[in-house]
């Protein structure tokens, strides 16, 4: 059976499922659509973006198709990030725009996922003596841009870093402060970051490549 997929608007939920088993505690509450029309794609969509709705779930035994359907709606834009630990076991996280966040960015014409996720990280951290070790999973967020919806696609992996170089913040991008942050305090830092970013820890978790608790 296909998995779950989550798109967040404004930090709230759509669900994506390929059928009501497949829905997860938490939900039980909430509104439930099965093979959604694109009229009611768009008002379910509109209504997560200005707070009517705060939480939704669209079925289809198709998961992928179906997030085919529902990225119509939107200007789906690819991106590709990294959960970069040391030798130490820290953590880098980075402060931009008022959130706790990872580094990351948008995939150039031409270049593989790997290699965008990469060079994003050095870009913004400043940190070049970085080895990517695996996928951890993928996200997909809401934001505006201009007159677009823009459904911003991220591919997110584990990278090592093993060198003496110091972080840089890439001011030009927003970031304030880069930080590398203990095991036993990512939650403290997680309470003022994004529900994206939180995915992206419970997959490092899940897949043993830290442990937070």
């Amino acid at each position: 059976m296909q998995t779950n997929i989550t798109i967040y608007l404004n930090e709230r939920p759509l669900l994506l499922c390929p059928g009501h088993d497949a829905i997860p505690a938490g939900f039980e509450e909430t509104a439930i659509y099965e093979d959604p029309s694109t009229e009611t794609i768009d008002k379910v969509l509109l209504e997560l973006e200005e707070g009517e709705k705060h939480h939704a779930v669209f079925i289809r035994e198709d998961v992928k198709q179906l997030l085919k359907k529902v990225s119509l709606h939107f200007t789906v834009l690819v991106a590709a990030g990294g959960l970069v630990t040391n030798p130490e076991g820290e953590v880098l996280m980075m402060f931009r725009r008022g959130k706790w966040d990872l580094p990351k960015g948008k995939q150039d014409p031409g270049e593989d996922l790997e290699t965008c996720a990469v060079r994003e990280v050095a870009e913004e951290t400043g940190l070049h003596t970085i080895a990517l070790t695996g996928k951890l999973t993928e996200t997909y967020h809401y934001y505006p841009m201009k007159n677009k919806k823009v459904l911003k696609h991220t591919y997110w992996y584990h990278m090592e870093f093993t060198g003496t170089e110091l972080t840089v913040p890439q001011i030009e991008e927003d970031i304030l402060d880069i930080q590398w942050v203990k095991p036993q305090n990512v939650n403290k830092y997680l309470q003022f970051s994004y529900e994206n970013i939180r995915d992206v820890f419970k997959a490092a978790e899940t897949k043993g490549t830290i442990s937070i608790n």
